[in-house]
Order: structure tokens, then sequence, then C-alpha cells
């Protein structure tokens, strides 16, 4: 299948905003930011692995560490220009990026079918799929100029037979949009979407029954549990789990909610009236 059979139009909803027209163009830079332009010019020098990382870095990739210093060159020059990635953050691209996100694969089983909401540049599901080539993974994301990036990475670097890209929202995925048939998974991932009740709102669905959601966070996961997890048990979610993922390879580890989907909850149904207001039959 190609990318352009698996690409949906998306409209305003959950997962994101509406996105632009299909054809693309690069982010346009401030008009009166000359010397800013100079200043925060890509380079791929950004996106060299600083030595003290390498040992983590080889640890999560392996083998397939060359695929990822092509990826992370990518964010720091076309990420940067098409403003997926803040100028200031190509320096830190494999240590806030790249290792955070590759640690969670930890949690992901072997073989399993990976669906990355909200997926913007690639964080986290390009990151798996590089990290672990036994992975299915479909990125959805509603912007056009996001899935036109997405979709030139996965093809540049080779992953178009493991990695699709699904442009529209998490729930026109669930339940299918312009005569395609919904998806799902084993494993629905996300980072910096959504607060944890509006992300499981969407993501949960996604995932299959015993499946699990696992939400990259930061220091506010513990409150987020606390606040939300009524909202998740009414989605069919098991009790929220703070883990931490990478203790001992990367400093600081990976902070990850995962929600295991225990029921399955459908949309409401309207009962159908059986009588009349007379109390007989309706008959046809």
């Amino acid at each position: 299948m190609t990318h352009d059979d698996f690409t949906a139009d998306a409209v305003t909803g959950p997962g994101g905003t509406p996105p632009g027209p299909s054809a693309v163009q690069p982010a346009t830079p401030d008009v009166d930011a000359d010397s800013t332009r100079r200043d925060t010019a890509p380079s791929p020098d950004d996106a060299a692995l600083p030595p003290e990382l390498a040992p983590a870095a080889l640890t999560l990739f392996g083998d397939r560490l060359d695929l990822a210093a092509a990826y992370a060159e990518l964010l720091a020059t076309d990420g940067v220009v098409r403003g997926l990635i803040g100028p200031r953050e190509a320096p830190r691209i494999w240590d806030r990026h790249l290792l955070n996100c590759a640690a969670v694969a930890e949690r992901i089983p072997s073989g399993a079918t990976v669906l990355d909401v909200g997926s913007g540049a690639g964080l986290p599901g390009l990151v798996l799929a590089i990290a672990r080539p036994d992975l299915t993974v479909t990125l959805i994301e509603p912007l056009a100029r996001r899935t036109s990036f997405l979709i030139e990475v996965v093809e540049r670097l080779g992953l178009a037979k493991s990695v699709r890209v699904f442009r529209g929202r998490a729930d026109e995925a669930a339940t299918g949009s312009s005569g395609r048939e919904p998806i799902s998974g084993d494993v629905v991932t996300a980072r910096a979407v959504a607060p944890l009740d509006r992300l499981a709102g969407w993501s949960l669905p996604l995932a299959v029954r015993g499946g699990r959601l696992l939400a990259l966070k930061g220091s506010s996961a513990a409150a987020e549990i606390e606040e939300h997890a009524g909202v998740v048990a009414r989605l069919g979610g098991g009790e929220p789990s703070v883990l931490l993922c990478g203790v001992g390879v990367i400093d600081p580890p990976t902070t990850v909610v995962e929600i295991v989907r225990e029921r399955m909850i459908g949309p409401p149904r309207v009962a159908a009236s059986k009588h009349s207001r007379s109390g007989r039959s309706r008959r046809r």
C-alpha cells in the first residue's frame, strides 16, 4: 500500500487542527528576521551524536544507529526549516528526543502493531520504527505539512515496508473515514499531545482489547493520573501506572503513563421504541 492510498483528509477535531492544502511548502520565516535566520540556519552539525551519549544510543538503536543518525539530521535541517523542530532544539535532538523516545521500546512486545497519535515530526513513532524493525508502525497526524514531512522521511530512510502515514484525526482512524476501514493496534503511543483525559478518549479506541496506551509524560504524570483516573475508567481503561523507561541507560529516564484497554466501550445507543404511546406495538 502506498502512502497516498493510506492518506486521509482531516477536519477539525481530536488529535489536531485543520490541515492546510495538500501541496505543502516549507514554513515561511518571519519577514523581518533576516539576522535571526542567519543565526539559526539549520546545520547538519547540530545533529551530531555527542560522544557522552554514544553508549546509550548504541544500546537503544544497535546496528540501526546509522539510520537514527540520518533521521536526526533530517530533523535538524528540514525539520527546523518546516517549523517542526525549534532551532534551539536541534542541538538537543539526541538526548531530548531520540533517546527519550527510543527508551519506550522496552514496553512494546515483539512484533506489535503500533499507532502513534499526533505524530508531528515522528516522535516517538518513527524513532520506535527505527529502533525496532520488528514493529509495524502507523503515524497518525492531521496536519498536511507534518504528514508531508513524515512521508518524505519514511521514504528517504527506506522504512516504507514497516511504517505508514495516516493523515487524519485519531477518531477518524478508529472509526474509519473516506471509505477506509477502521484501524487498531496492540500499542498506541503519544508524546506531548494532550492532558490524559482527552488523550485517553482519542487513543484507547485505537487499542485492541488488552492493548495499551503508552503516553510519554513529564513531571505532571502522577498529578494527571490522580485527576483523570475516573475518566480513564469510564473509557474502558485499567488503572493508569507511571513507569520509568531506560533506567540505567539514559539520565533522566523517560516517564511513561501506561493504560491497558480492559473493556471495549462503544458509542451510546438510543433504544428503539417498541410501543406506541397507547402501549400497543407498532405495526409496519
